[in-house]
């Protein structure tokens, strides 16, 4: 007879360990093959298809695996890119972006109305292309009036994604702070609607983006935003959070 029992008060869960709150993660791989997602440790019986169609529209899947340490864990960021310029319900404007990775929605140059709006690499912006900008803004923490574009972003959305895998390297030792939060109980899942920099910890303003008409995360996750184990809760975010840190007696 053999039985690994544990105390009735111990709460034991099998499978992978869920999480959520906030974690800063490094990015390990971009749309890893098979082989690759394996040498991460992350075993799949089929090579990943990195295609995807929604509502009879093909998109394409960019999917950043990152890595949060102790308490070990990896997971992935997914974010839909689709091989046409994005426009609002009415069709009479554009989204937009330039060599700052601004992004405003007008009928024409944005630069040739506002100010702010640089007029270097101003161009129409592809369907998905303000969620991959901000996560890269993120994660490479570029400065306010820095250049954030991507020279390959026609290629992008069509499948090659040779320039953001080099990215994994050149930012190796950068991190990034995701939302996570669990769907269904027993899935892993990141919020997409705001990413946040190592530094300042800026927790109010994944609160914002939560509590915006468009920014509901559908997920479980705890109030304070706190990186903490999951437990089954559905709850929302609290505007008055805090920034959170991981404290010394954090529960793992």
């Amino acid at each position: 007879m053999a039985i690994a029992s544990n105390n009735s008060e111990q709460e034991v869960v099998g499978g992978v360990q869920l999480y959520t709150g906030i974690a800063p993660v490094k990015v390990v791989a971009v749309n890893p093959t098979l082989s690759e997602l394996e040498e991460l440790g992350i075993n799949l019986k089929s090579d990943p298809n990195y295609t995807v169609t929604l509502s009879d529209q093909e998109y394409q899947k960019v999917t950043f695996w990152v890595k949060h340490e102790s308490p070990d864990f990896i997971t992935r960021v997914e974010i839909l890119l689709q091989a046409q310029i994005r426009t609002n319900k009415a069709g009479d404007k554009s989204m937009w972006t330039n060599n700052r990775g601004q992004i405003s929605w007008s009928e024409s140059n944005p630069a040739d109305k506002y100010d702010w709006y640089s007029a270097e690499g101003a161009r129409k912006a592809y369907v998905g292309e303000d969620t991959l900008l901000e996560f890269i803004k993120a994660w490479a923490n570029v400065s306010n009036g820095g250049d954030c574009y991507l020279e390959t972003m026609d290629k992008i959305v069509n499948g090659d994604m040779a320039e953001l895998k080099s990215l994994v390297s050149s930012l190796a030792d950068n991190r990034v702070r995701v939302l996570l939060g669990v769907k269904d109980q027993k899935y892993q899942n990141v919020y997409t609607k705001h990413f946040g920099r190592l530094k300042p910890k800026r927790d109010d303003l994944f609160v914002k983006a939560l509590n915006d008409e468009y920014g509901n995360f559908n997920a479980e996750f705890n109030t304070d935003l706190a990186l903490q184990r999951y437990s089954p809760n559905l709850i929302t975010a609290d505007s008055a959070a805090e920034t959170s840190e991981v404290s010394d007696d954090a529960p793992w």
